[in-house]
Formats: C-alpha cells, sequence, structure tokens
C-alpha cells in the first residue's frame, strides 16, 4: 500500500459525506431559515415552535432519500475495501 492511497481515499470519502449529507442539511438550512422567518415575523419564540418542524424535515428527508443514502455510502466502503485488498500486495 501507497501513501497515496490513504490520501485518495480520505479524500473520496470527504466528497462521498458532502454528496450524501448535502440534501440533508440543505433541506435542514432552509427549514430554519423558513422557522427563524416566520418566528422573527411573528414574535413567536418558543423553542417548540423551531425543534419540532426540523426535526419532521429531518425525518421527511431521511425517509425519501436514506436508500439512496445507504446505497452511496455502502458502495464507497466494498470499493475502499477492494481498492485497499487489491493495492495491499
Amino acid at each position: 500500500m501507497t501513501q497515496e492511497l490513504p490520501v485518495q481515499l480520505v479524500r473520496e470519502g470527504m466528497t462521498m459525506l458532502a454528496s450524501v449529507g448535502g440534501p440533508l442539511f440543505g433541506a435542514l438550512f432552509v427549514a430554519g431559515f423558513g422557522i427563524g422567518v416566520f418566528q422573527a415575523a411573528t414574535q413567536v419564540n418558543d423553542p417548540a415552535v423551531s425543534f419540532l418542524p426540523r426535526i419532521a424535515v429531518a425525518i421527511g428527508t431521511c425517509a425519501a432519500l436514506g436508500g439512496w443514502m445507504v446505497e452511496r455510502l455502502a458502495a464507497f466502503v466494498a470499493h475502499a475495501l477492494t481498492t485497499m485488498s487489491e493495492r495491499s500486495f
């Protein structure tokens, strides 16, 4: 195994993390921004008003995209293990 392999796998892993986590974080950002605007407009500062919609968006996004996320991560892990086993000899 060369020194380039771990660096390459970490770079690919970070790219995979960004592509898989991006939709979830984007949806949470949009929900948080919308809730913040709503709270500023109505001056309602109840913690439940901000927490419950955000958790609902997170659960909904994971339910909608969870299969795709797991599929991409599993493919990356399989690729990483295959690459490490082929280049270690």
